[in-house]
């Protein structure tokens, strides 16, 4: 696996914010093999495995936080920084 990157704690929070509207959105990420996909869901859960953020969807589909490119049209933040959650 390779190392993770902290995302921005403002685009955390933006996420975190979209969770409690339990409402579907339009997310883009890179998949393990690099490749942007696209996917529509409510983001369910966020959790952390060996030291790696995720987010669960509905659709049973787990993302690395640092593989989001856009989440309801909120582009991830270039510059990723380390913050206490």
């Amino acid at each position: 696996m390779r190392p993770y990157q902290a995302i921005d704690c403002n685009y955390y929070d933006e996420l975190e914010a979209l969770a409690t509207l339990h409402r579907e959105v339009p997310i883009r990420y890179r998949d393990t093999a690099g490749r942007v996909q696209n996917t529509r869901s409510v983001i369910v859960d966020f959790f952390i495995r060996e030291k790696v953020e995720f987010l669960r969807l509905r659709n049973d589909l787990t993302i690395r936080l640092d593989d989001l490119l856009e989440v309801n049209g909120l582009s991830a933040p270039p510059n990723r920084s380390n913050c206490a959650r």
